[in-house]
């Protein structure tokens, strides 16, 4: 019956949801307020049923209801409620019921706004996400429908909704299949949500950049309205990322956190032009420009979301993150097509009215910087793009199936990216409308200077190999530019004010919260250029099968195998296999490691842990191979030396930090006023008194 009840909630849904596209298409058509009206508390009825929906799946995952198909799949009676609440989003129907619930999350929010000055957004605002939410819902109440039952038909167990036959009875397993055991992390608490809430927050603007080229706003408008909500998409997507690469790895076993998977790839393109775009709007509220750009970027945003998806969920492509084959790939990728299309037709049709209302008259001017920075994020991206759909085409025009490997990647975007660095040391400092080579040399030439010293310093006492001295340059400019943009700031306010330092530097920061937040994410992003730099041109690795009392060299470091154990957890359902490792460096005793592997009984797979030691300078990264306890030979490890890596993380919780500091909200100014009066009606109330 709660199976049956959870579809019949999702099917009420699906038909709210058209209903609601519907009403408010004819309702705008039409001139009727009360049409819109309903379409607009239709939409925001789809909140709470979907939420019913996924509380009722929910609790069939948490309470062991086997006979539903998707619940066998995801769970099983060792695992832990944590665990079996993330399934939700762990296997492919309940990941869609999620995407649904967040984006009728999202819809409904932006519903609940002050319309006043944006009434004829609303009607094509509701039409646009509520396209999106029934193509998402009509794939889960006909393709991949979480509530599917096992029945018992004729000796065979099989699969269906409601009852195939007369004779038909309900079949429920001893036990489920589990969660695929590299999912069993912490990081699945978090990891795919912050993707999720990332890929879906995008579908807002879209929706209002297609509201505007359809009722002809070709002001700013639509991006002032989603400013914020195409920032806090982006911190959910970069944070996504960058939990993955964490999750990546801890778990997986090969040494590093960004293995240029086409997965991981489907992610990191929308975060592409999303931070494209970032930048870019900036340049259309300061300057009138790239209207037809900003419009580009966000049709590109909005449909390398649905692509990622896609690839996600068809089985197209082989992928760890990637979910088994499919029937909705090709539906998937009809969508894509069709809004593709239907966008760039509605761009072109609007083209002429989205004309400039500046032309741009210097090549360094900032918003030349920014438009070059997007072209550079345009290049990262065909380069992944082709990367991507290179398997495909190779597979439809020889029947092959051709793989791009990370050397592609690296060698293609290396250069790209140094020219992203290079352009966050220089873009702050150029001026809007107007730059020359001399007032930009005069702004940067002292940090150039310092970030030459410590490039020296770093050759003579590090390392002579060119690209990373060259990359440590970047890093180094981007570091005390920004640094100095701070304290320049900070300097003027002080003199001005007659502040100190501190407080001079809190106010300024304060009342420039887009722009101060920008420069610490610019900050963060040297920060994990220093980790990439240091795994991508140092990491040094070995192998070696030794037996107890055996070491093994790397580097500085000696890895002496002691001993190694085997249990099950019973409680668990796990096997655990883990060594017991020395670790000295140049002679010195630092301590134990423990890398092993745990097997899952319910789905008979491994997970490899490796034993980390993390130090500013390097990780230590052991793994644990395989082993043969009742021989002589022993154990085999794989050892990484991971120089630098930890910077990697250093820069990503500074990364959190500076994008929610751009993003928190400022005190609206039009309540200054009423904040004053109050304020002296208090002071004269305490003064009667």
């Amino acid at each position: 019956m709660l199976a049956e009840f959870g579809y019949g909630v999702l099917l009420v849904s699906f038909v709210v949801t058209v209903y609601s596209g519907i009403a408010a298409f004819y309702g705008v058509r039409s001139k009727s307020s009360a049409l819109v009206e309903s379409a607009r508390r239709a939409q925001l009825l789809t909140f709470p049923l979907i939420t019913i929906s996924s509380i009722t799946l929910i609790y069939l995952l948490v309470n062991n209801h086997f006979e539903v198909s998707f619940v066998y799949e995801v769970t099983s009676r060792s695992m832990p409620t944590y665990l079996k609440v993330t399934a939700w989003w762990g296997g492919q129907a309940g990941s869609l019921v999620f995407w649904s619930w967040l984006l009728a999350v999202f819809t409904s929010a932006v519903t609940l706004r002050k319309w006043d000055r944006d009434a004829e957004f609303l009607p094509w605002v509701i039409v646009i996400s509520s396209i999106t939410l029934t193509f998402f819902l009509g794939m889960i109440v006909v393709f991949e429908n979480p509530f599917t039952r096992f029945w018992l038909s004729n000796g065979e167990v099989v699969p269906s909704m409601f009852r195939p036959s007369a004779n038909a009875t309900i079949f429920t397993p001893n036990d489920g299949q589990g969660l695929n055991p590299l999912l069993r992390h912490p990081g699945m608490i978090i990891h795919p949500p912050m993707l999720y809430l990332g890929f879906v927050a995008y579908v807002i603007p879209y929706a209002f950049a297609m509201a505007a080229l359809i009722t002809g706003r070709t002001d700013d408008r639509w991006t002032r309205i989603t400013r914020r909500w195409s920032l806090w998409a982006w911190l959910f997507l970069s944070l996504g990322l960058v939990l993955g690469g964490r999750w990546a790895y801890d778990v997986l076993g090969w040494g590093g956190y960004w293995g240029w998977d086409p997965v991981e790839i489907a992610a990191f393109m929308p975060w592409l032009t999303g931070t494209a775009l970032l930048h870019s709007v900036m340049i259309q509220e300061k300057r009138g420009m790239l209207k037809h750009w900003n419009m580009i970027l966000v049709i590109l945003t909005y449909s390398l979301v649905i692509f990622g998806t896609f690839l996600t969920r068809s089985g197209v492509l082989s992928s760890v993150h990637s979910f088994a084959n499919s029937p909705i790939g090709p539906f998937f990728m009809g969508f894509v097509t069709l809004t593709l299309v239907s966008s760039v037709a509605l761009l072109i049709w609007r083209w002429p009215e989205l004309k400039g209302e500046t032309e741009m008259k210097s090549m360094l001017s900032r918003e030349a910087l920014f438009l070059l920075n997007n072209l550079l994020f345009m290049s990262i991206l065909v380069v992944c793009f082709w990367g991507v759909i290179y398997p495909l085409i190779s597979e439809l025009a020889t029947g092959q199936k051709v793989t791009v490997g990370p050397p592609y990647y690296e060698r293609a975007t290396g250069p790209l990216f140094a020219g992203l660095l290079f352009l966050m040391a220089i873009a702050p400092l150029s001026a809007w409308g107007h730059s020359t080579v001399q007032t930009l040399g005069r702004a940067i030439w002292k940090s150039a200077l310092a970030a030459l010293v410590v490039t020296g310093v770093l050759f003579a006492t590090y390392t002579q190999n060119i690209y990373a001295v060259v990359g440590f340059f970047l890093v180094a400019l981007v570091l005390f530019a920004t640094a100095h943009e701070f304290w320049r700031g900070a300097r003027a306010r002080q003199k001005a004010q007659g502040e100190n330092i501190f407080a001079a530097l809190g106010r300024l920061m304060g009342r420039n919260r887009r722009r101060y937040g920008g420069y610490i994410i610019h900050i963060s992003m040297a920060l994990m250029a220093i980790g990439i730099l240091g795994i991508e041109i140092f990491q040094t690795e070995t192998q070696g099968t030794v037996a107890s009392g055996e070491k093994i060299a790397i580097g500085d470091y000696v890895v002496e195998y002691r001993e190694l154990a085997s249990w099950d957890s019973p409680g668990e359902g796990v096997n655990y296999t883990r060594a017991v490792v020395d670790i000295y460096e140049n002679g010195i005793y630092l301590g134990q490691l423990y890398p092993r592997i745990d097997f899952y009984y319910d789905s008979q797979q491994n997970m490899t842990i490796p034993g980390q030691r993390s130090t500013f300078r390097d990780d230590l990264y052991i793994l644990l191979v395989d082993w043969q306890p009742v021989s002589s030979i022993g154990a085999t490890f794989k050892i990484y030396v991971n120089p630098l890596v930890n910077w990697m993380w250093i820069g990503s919780i500074t990364f959190l930090f500076g994008l929610i500091y751009a993003a928190w909200p400022d005190r609206d100014p039009a309540d200054a006023p009423a904040r004053r009066k109050v304020t002296a009606g208090n002071r004269q109330t305490s003064a009667a008194d």
